[in-house]
């Protein structure tokens, strides 16, 4: 085959030179592209994760009588933070038969113990945080 031929075939299929360089021109402009919004969310991501953190762990329960449950948890959250907490007391089913929010003071050390008697309207089986969130 021939060189004229061959451009022919080329040019017919869109393999020109001219054709390469806007690909290429294409592809540089979209890897910019990704590579612009990769960075901004990785600087976006890293500066959420700077703010105060807040975490809760249920350290038990106490079962005191028909409608009352004290429920034991530990958070941990930066000195001189406060915070709010919903316990939650449940039946046998894992019906939420009490609910109750608690106002976490602040305090001189990121982890500390708590206890909080919870009402119940049935008896209960269990309680635990339900949530916590930094106030």
């Amino acid at each position: 085959m021939t060189e004229t031929a061959e451009r022919a075939i080329d040019a017919r299929y869109g393999r020109t030179p001219a054709k390469k360089r806007r690909d290429r021109v294409v592809y540089i402009t979209a890897g910019i592209g990704v590579a612009v919004v990769v960075s901004a969310w990785v600087v976006w991501a890293g500066l959420d994760q700077a703010g105060a953190t807040l975490e809760s762990q249920d350290i038990g329960h106490t079962i005191i009588d028909s409608q009352t449950v004290q429920v034991n948890y530990q958070i941990s959250m930066p000195v001189g933070q406060t915070a709010k907490c919903a316990l939650q007391v449940q039946n046998s089913a894992h019906a939420i038969t009490g609910w109750k929010i608690v106002d976490v003071p602040a305090a001189k050390t990121f982890t500390n113990g708590y206890s909080t008697m919870v009402k119940s309207t049935e008896k209960p089986v269990t309680g635990l945080i339900y949530q916590c969130w930094l106030t």
